[in-house]
């Protein structure tokens, strides 16, 4: 018996390697019916995370994907993308791309997440954003400016329509190559979700090559 179940649970291990190694589409990750349009230069491979700031999943994932993003290759190119999917989510969206705007999206990405999740701010007030901004040297009026600036409200437009061609149902989610969608469900875990897009990358490079 003893040696049955050890058996078993060599398999086991070895099942979770390949899959592991071997995503499975349909399981855990969808494939696009329609690919979407990658924006960056030919020979790289182009990987988005869909977030909202006031998602505690996103924030939890946070950690693990800084850590994996740090290590990506040099034909990779990793960027975020701001979920809209109602009016706090909007706001959200607007103070990361001002931020962008502002040159302080760096410096104040983490810190965004941590006052909502862990200081217990909304920040969904225009008012509030600015104010929030004035901690990485800008003024408030420079602030508002930003949140309200044509600039800005173009990219939520672009971030929505990439929303709607990506069929994101949920955040946070990572696409690989504007094909491949990555859910902490289809992947099991949050921590899972960088392992997978790894596999799905090389598979991506591995089909460039073909």
């Amino acid at each position: 018996m003893l040696k049955s179940l050890l058996v078993l649970a060599a398999g086991l291990s070895m099942s979770t390697l390949v899959m592991a190694a071997e995503p499975v589409a349909g399981e855990d990750y969808k494939v696009l019916d329609e690919p979407v349009k990658t924006a960056v230069p030919d020979g790289k491979i182009e990987v988005n995370e869909v977030f909202w700031y006031g998602c505690p999943h996103c924030y939890a994932l946070e950690k693990p994907l800084n850590a994996w993003v740090d290590k990506l290759p040099d034909d990779v190119v990793f960027q975020r993308i701001p979920a809209t999917m109602g009016d706090t989510w909007t706001q959200h969206a607007r103070a990361f791309y001002a931020a962008k705007a502002l040159g302080i999206q760096k410096q104040m990405h983490s810190d965004f997440f941590a006052a909502i999740h862990e200081q217990g701010q909304r920040l969904t007030a225009p008012n509030d954003i600015a104010e929030f901004f004035t901690h990485y040297g800008v003024s408030k009026e420079e602030a508002l400016e930003a949140l309200d600036s044509f600039g800005v409200k173009s990219q939520l437009n672009q971030a929505n329509a990439k929303m709607r061609a990506y069929k994101i149902m949920g955040v946070p989610a990572l696409v690989v190559d504007g094909r491949y969608v990555i859910s902490p469900r289809s992947a099991g875990s949050l921590e899972n979700m960088p392992k997978i897009a790894s596999a799905l990358i090389d598979k991506v490079r591995s089909e460039r090559n073909e």
